[in-house]
């Protein structure tokens, strides 16, 4: 478990689940697998089977270990929903989140069919308790059918992460979504974002009153362009410890 990282909007990861395979375009220059084929093939090293789907057990327990409250960004590295993940797996993952809840756990998806299915199967008639927050990635108008999977879904926090954000993704409907995170595209490879797709999500999101988070413009590297949108950064999180109330645009 990486107790620090350098993604923005989270304070550590956790991985019971590494690898995965590819569903949208959004998927075409994924970092986890440009990070993980770098080893394939070394002896020993946790990724010495690339960015195979591998199932760790050894894992599960490990944020029960932490006691200090932290953001945990869940499979960073992975999607728990991946279709051949075992339900009895991550039935275990939940698990392990609804009893370490001092921290707040993260659970991003591209599979947010499976994700909306499993929430049935464990909650019945209820929810995921608040400290789990459940989200869906949409890279653009063609992957928007994941937020609607997301706002019927049984989650008490939702969010959605706009990243990479590829293309404009039309008229949204944020109804009870609570947070949104944009970014472009980083590595070698990168497409460019452009400015009036994050903004008209930045629009969407004061409307709807939705907290918002600017994670990056990209480029070859994640700081390359920078974290300023309409002139500033956007920090807010879907609860009291936002750093920044939601505030009008800058004036163009």
């Amino acid at each position: 478990m990486a107790t620090t990282t350098q993604i923005e909007w989270t304070d550590a990861t956790w991985n019971p689940v590494t690898g995965c395979t590819k569903v949208t375009r959004g998927c075409d220059n994924c970092y986890a697998e440009r990070f993980s084929e770098r080893f394939r093939g070394v002896p020993g090293h946790p990724f010495e089977a690339g960015f195979d789907l591998t199932i760790r057990p050894a894992r599960v327990a490990q944020p029960l270990q932490m006691r200090q409250p932290r953001r945990i960004f869940v499979n960073s590295m992975s999607d728990l929903f991946h279709k051949d993940v075992p339900r009895t797996f991550i039935d275990s993952v939940f698990d392990t989140m609804e009893a370490a809840d001092w921290h707040e756990f993260q659970v991003l998806t591209k599979r947010s069919s499976l994700m909306a299915r499993y929430l049935r199967h464990r909650y019945g008639a209820g929810s995921a308790p608040p400290h789990i927050w459940l989200g869906v990635s949409v890279e653009d108008s063609d992957s928007a059918v994941r937020l609607r999977h997301l706002r019927n879904a049984q989650a008490s926090m939702k969010f959605v992460s706009f990243e990479p954000l590829l293309g404009p993704v039309g008229d949204i409907d944020l109804t009870g979504i609570d947070w949104a995170i944009v970014g472009g595209e980083s590595g070698p490879r990168a497409r460019p974002m452009a400015e009036e797709w994050a903004l008209d999500i930045l629009d969407r999101c004061r409307a709807a009153g939705v907290a918002f988070f600017f994670k990056q413009w990209g480029g070859v590297r994640p700081k390359t362009g920078g974290r300023l949108l309409a002139g500033q950064e956007w920090n807010q999180y879907p609860d009291a410890r936002s750093s920044q109330e939601l505030m009008p645009m800058a004036a163009e």
